[in-house]
């Protein structure tokens, strides 16, 4: 069985945003990047594949050379090999293009992706991949067993969870539940070593249509000042739900 894990290149929750040029472009100066939670889950699940029924697993990345370090991160936990799509990541339809055309040339049995990534959160890239190459899909995928061609996943739906029965070639968006986070890996020393000699492989990008531009950033505005009332004062406190907060 041939995997493919899609690999986000994202910024770490705890670091500092900014923004440039007038606000219309992300301020990367700073910022540690690392590899997007739900597609490390995904990646978790694919190194249990590999180990438990002898399968091969690549990672794919579209970004520029700075994303490197990320791919060779999944390498050290365990990926064989590597591809990085030369071509900066601007909007889901592009990205789908450019990886469904790298599923469709590694003819991949198994593609996981992060149901979405922690920047835009757009969600839309792994459904768009199943639907460019003709695969099944599942999405917000948290178990996932395969027996030949025969696939079982349960995924999350409101109020619940769906158990489903498909067949492979599959896409799947996986999320935590896939793995636990006490599955995570940590890249050892020994993985970090073997993560240099394994291939990394530049591929030039498709044609694709870029649908969508980011015009203009902006936070969210700052949170007001705290107002403080007495446990003995409930006249105020309702006075100040009432006309302040207008919840009551």
């Amino acid at each position: 069985m041939k995997i493919l894990v899609c690999i986000s290149h994202v910024p770490d929750t705890t670091s500092k945003i900014n923004f440039a040029e007038g606000d219309t472009k992300f301020d990367t100066n700073g910022v540690q990047f690392v590899i997007n939670p739900n597609d490390e889950f995904g990646l978790t699940r694919a190194m249990w594949f590999k180990e438990k029924q002898g399968a091969s697993v690549d990672v794919v990345n579209v970004g520029g050379s700075e994303t490197e370090p990320t791919l060779r991160k999944a390498l050290a936990i365990g990926a064989d090999a590597a591809i990085r799509i030369n071509n900066p990541a601007t909007d889901g339809f592009a990205v789908a293009k450019q990886l469904a055309k790298v599923v469709q040339d590694g003819a991949y049995d198994l593609v996981i992706a992060g149901r979405e990534s922690i920047d835009y959160n757009g969600g839309m890239v792994p459904g768009m991949i199943a639907g460019l190459t003709g695969a099944n899909f599942v999405n917000n995928c948290i178990s996932l067993d395969i027996d030949g061609d025969t696939v079982t996943a349960s995924r999350e739906i409101d109020g619940g969870k769906e158990t489903l029965s498909t067949t492979l070639p599959l896409v799947i968006g996986g999320q935590k539940g896939l793995v636990e986070e006490s599955d995570l890996r940590i890249p050892n020393m020994r993985g970090i070593m073997m993560a240099r000699k394994k291939p990394l492989n530049i591929v030039e990008p498709v044609d694709a249509i870029t649908e969508t531009n980011s015009v203009k950033f902006e936070k969210p505005a700052p949170r007001g000042a705290v107002k403080l009332v007495s446990p003995d004062n409930l006249d105020e406190l309702i006075s100040l739900l009432h006309n302040e907060a207008k919840v009551i």
